[in-house]
């Protein structure tokens, strides 16, 4: 008997009708649907796009994905969720993993693929791209995300925040990813910059309950939730 396969879905940053009509089909045919377990008992992200979309009858596999930094304590969830997951494909049951957003773009699915590939070599994987978070962004700020020459810089703003200021010296576009934990820092570094006037955050992108604020002049302390974005447009002045 083959082995299943494991179909890295993309399904968006929020909206359920983003997902792309591959991405769907993807998730509809597989007998067992992943995604990663939300926060308390609360449905996660992923999980809450799908849920329009899923059949009575598919098996739902949430995934532990704990939001640290510790490379130990990360690197045993994801073996776990990849030892999981291999219980199910090498009886031949394909698994489709709903991943926000677009499955290669600071993708929980890429330490799952990569951990499976690893310990399991016979392990088949699928990838299924989709809508990202700073498409989604642009989108709803009714803006060009870049035009003409422009450079485009997006960075993990919690990494790089002290690369920032030179980073504005030659990027003509910037996107700040994960940004809520150090927001004070880089709206301080936008300040100095008189970039402000010129910011918009964007929170929870296409979801029902997202939040705009644009020129972030007057807001130096503003409390963000993890999924926000930034978006700085430093050659359009």
């Amino acid at each position: 008997m083959a082995n299943g396969i494991l179909y890295g879905v993309s399904v968006g940053p929020g909206d359920p009708e983003l997902i792309t009509l591959k991405g769907l089909r993807s998730l509809q045919q597989a007998p067992v649907v992943a995604f990663p377990r939300g926060i308390q008992d609360k449905p996660g992200i992923a999980q809450q796009i799908i849920a329009p979309w899923l059949r009575s009858d598919q098996q739902q596999l949430p995934l532990d994905f704990p939001y640290v930094q510790d490379i130990e304590v990360l690197t045993k969830a994801w073996q776990l969720a990849a030892k999981q997951v291999w219980e199910y494909l090498q009886k031949g049951q394909d698994v489709a993993f709903a991943c926000e957003g677009d499955i290669s773009f600071y993708s929980t699915f890429t330490y799952l693929a990569q951990t499976l590939q690893q310990m399991y070599p016979a392990a088949v994987i699928n990838y299924v791209p989709g809508v990202c978070s700073p498409m989604a962004a642009a989108s709803a700020l009714g803006l060009p995300l870049t035009v003409r020459q422009e450079r485009l810089v997006v960075l993990p703003a919690i990494y790089n925040v002290n690369e920032l200021e030179s980073i504005l010296d030659w990027a003509e576009v910037v996107v700040l990813m994960k940004v809520s934990s150090v927001y004070e820092q880089v709206w301080q570094v936008l300040q100095r910059k008189s970039l402000l006037q010129h910011s918009w955050i964007v929170e929870r992108a296409t979801l029902p309950n997202m939040v705009i604020y644009k020129d972030l002049s007057d807001r130096p302390h503003l409390q963000l939730p993890y999924f926000s974005l930034l978006v700085v447009q430093v050659s359009r002045q």
